[in-house]
């Protein structure tokens, strides 16, 4: 092992998102480059105003090209060089990806899939979250890391590892069934309460012995849902086992700030983040356009209002992100002009102070050299250099914003583990998906100008006005609570189908659905009647709906829409009740985005909740402090827009009086004082 190193503290050991100014900052490889170009690159870096660099994040196999002594050499000097330039440093602990020997030596370190395939190296992340091997090699690492580079003057923040659980997240080896199997004792303590919690008496599948417990792995039939259900429950747990594990390490010998890089995003579903949030000093998010949607930018605000809610409303990171096209889409599209500023604000106007991009250099070689960067292929003389040059000086004009909290008066309840059993096998329609649904009722709010925080089932409702519960299959019964709670206390709630249909077992709450949520909204649904894909079905006043139906019996709410025709007619379709001091609503269908913003424009109306008609192609969010207000206008049109505003652009630095008027393209902050009340 090196010896420690030891540099002059010139520079404050201060977290780069702690300076005053909104960070900017970019994932630097400089084990791809030869030294010669690093002069370069950190020259450029100050050109551009680059505040933090975070490297080393896949480095152990330079570190470590053979199995024994660390080479750190080359990390020394950029760690020196960049401190010299007085840039601070997201400290990668090198352990996202082994060297190649690791196989080589250790192949039961590798992953498996459900059926049982070895899963190779050659990519990226082929270990098993389980393997006590491959955790005392990581380990060995981050000790020899942390013991080198905890104290240095240009360290901001540890970042463990990288994306936990992007290729990785679901390993179903022998390794995994042995930690699967501790992690069920730990969780039920007997086999019988396994059996009970698991229903194994359906199918001949009660346990009589812990050893013939394994992972779900590839069957000829159905598998037990409540099986599967647990185990992606344990790989989330496996994962951030392993990440508190490498924070243990650094915690004991650096009082630097560890985070890693989440992946709140739409195809990726294997983690519970909010059991991981709290063991983050730092909320950091990667998130790219993903074209493969219908509303890349809607998904993006998705994205953005989520990181926000695991940070509990306070600023968080986005560590990663491109400035233009990427290069794992079937279709990598290129940022169009302004659309890398306008993306960029999108996550700042929802709380992110921090916006940092893969990658500072376009790479040559490797699976990602088309991904563009904050340097691109064409160097300086490009449109992609002189966009990263614009966005650098906005970001330095909206310096007020930093530390301000975005103002929200809705919430919208939002599950993991809803997601990941509502969408198991042999339910009534595999048309209705749980993330889809949440990105429906949060698009009709954004495209109402209405923000929302998304919050952790169970989470203290007060306070908010207008409260979205979409599809929450599985909840426990104090998450229920919560809920009833809040339309108790005045909110309007919204429950959309399929929710508070079975327990955190998966298993279905008897009594007629929607099992939690059949006192609170007055009406039981005797039957589900899901829809043909093609199908759709009319509502008494005109709405349209797809994909599903019920049949739905009122005892205490009053029926405010009704099957016109389907297989439910004449059954209500939306229903109001009144509890306490606010509403529940019910909607036994899934409206047509038209229907849904309808519905939520009355409901916003019935909440007290200010709507501003604009689109979706506009964002309009507030950050607030004590004493300010900061209104973002995003315009993603094609024609400019006017919203009623005043106050002092940061953009353009001037004046704006009764409202401003936002070219097409364009964006808007607009600072004024603080008069009315936020939440």
């Amino acid at each position: 092992m090196s010896t420690p190193l030891t540099l002059s503290a010139e520079q404050p050991l201060v977290p780069g998102w702690a300076t005053g100014t909104i960070t900017l900052g970019c994932d630097y490889n400089p084990e791809q480059w030869d030294e010669s170009v690093w002069v370069d690159d950190i020259r450029l870096m100050r050109e551009l105003g680059v505040d933090l660099v975070a490297i080393n994040i896949f480095g152990w196999a330079q570190l470590q090209p053979q199995p024994g002594p660390f080479d750190f050499s080359r990390l020394d000097r950029i760690m020196a060089m960049l401190h010299e330039a007085g840039i601070r440093v997201n400290l990668g602990t090198g352990t996202s990806s082994p060297p190649p020997w690791m196989a080589r030596i250790h192949p039961e370190t590798l992953p498996r899939f459900a059926d049982g395939t070895l899963a190779w190296p050659g990519g990226r992340q082929a270990w098993c979250p389980s393997s006590p091997i491959f955790r005392q090699k990581a380990l060995e690492l981050v000790t020899a890391m942390a013991e080198r580079y905890g104290d240095h003057p240009a360290l901001a923040l540890w970042h463990v590892s990288n994306e936990l659980g992007c290729h990785n997240a679901l390993c179903y080896c022998d390794v995994s069934a042995a930690a699967f199997r501790t992690w069920l004792r730990q969780r039920y303590g007997t086999l019988d309460a396994l059996n009970t919690a698991w229903g194994t008496a359906f199918w001949s599948q009660r346990y009589g012995t812990w050893d013939d417990v394994l992972p779900p792995r590839a069957t000829r039939s159905a598998g037990n849902p409540a099986h599967v259900l647990d185990f992606k429950r344990f790989s989330s747990d496996a994962l951030l086992e392993h990440y508190r594990a490498e924070e243990s390490v650094l915690r004991s010998r650096s009082s630097v700030p560890v985070t890693t890089n989440l992946m709140v995003t739409a195809h990726i579903q294997t983690q519970d983040y909010w059991s991981w949030a709290p063991h983050l000093d730092l909320i950091a998010n990667d998130h790219y356009l993903d074209h493969r949607l219908g509303d890349p930018l809607a998904e993006l605000a998705f994205s953005a209002d989520l990181t926000r809610g695991l940070a509990a409303g306070r600023p968080w990171m986005l560590m990663e992100t491109s400035t233009s096209a990427v290069s794992w889409q079937p279709v990598n599209h290129a940022k169009r002009e302004g659309e890398l500023v306008r993306t960029a604000l999108g996550h700042v106007a929802r709380g992110a102070d921090s916006i940092c991009f893969f990658q500072w250099r376009a790479s040559r070689s490797g699976a990602e050299k088309f991904h563009s960067a904050l340097l691109p292929h064409s160097g300086t003389a490009g449109a992609g250099w002189a966009q990263s040059l614009e966005l650098s000086a906005l970001l330095d004009r909206l310096s007020p914003v930093v530390g301000t909290r975005v103002d929200a008066r809705a919430a919208m309840v939002f599950s993991w583990q809803s997601w990941w059993a509502a969408e198991g096998d042999a339910q009534p329609s595999r048309l209705l998906q749980y993330l889809p649904e949440a990105h429906r009722y949060h698009r009709a709010l954004r495209s109402l100008g209405v923000t929302v925080d998304i919050v952790a089932p169970g989470t203290d409702l007060a306070g908010y006005d207008l409260v979205v519960v979409p599809t929450l299959y599985t909840l426990t019964d104090d998450d229920a609570r919560a809920i009833a709670d809040a339309a108790a206390s005045g909110a309007t709630v919204l429950i959309t189908p399929f929710s508070g249909i079975v327990d955190e077992n998966d298993a279905i709450r008897p009594g007629g659905y929607p099992g939690a949520f059949r006192e609170l909204i007055g009406a039981v649904v005797d039957e589900f009647r899901p829809l043909a894909a093609e199908a759709t079905v009319l509502l008494d006043s005109g709405r349209r709906a797809r994909i599903w139906s019920e049949q739905v019996r009122v005892l205490s709410a009053e029926v405010r829409d009704t099957f016109v025709d389907g297989p439910a007619a004449a059954s209500p379709a939306l229903t109001r009740r009144a509890v306490g001091a606010g509403s529940a609503w019910y909607t036994a269908t899934v409206l047509d985005d038209e229907s849904v913003l309808a519905l939520l424009r009355e409901l916003c109306a019935e909440a007290g909740v200010p709507a501003l008609e604009v689109g979706p192609d506009v964002d309009i969010v507030n950050r607030v402090s004590a004493t300010e207000r900061f209104t973002f206008i995003i315009n993603h049109r094609t024609e400019a827009i006017t919203v009623p505003v005043a106050g002092h652009d940061l953009v353009s630095d001037e004046r704006i009086e009764g409202s401003a008027v936002v070219p097409a393209g364009a964006v808007r902050v607009i600072a004024s004082g603080r008069s009315d009340r936020g939440h």
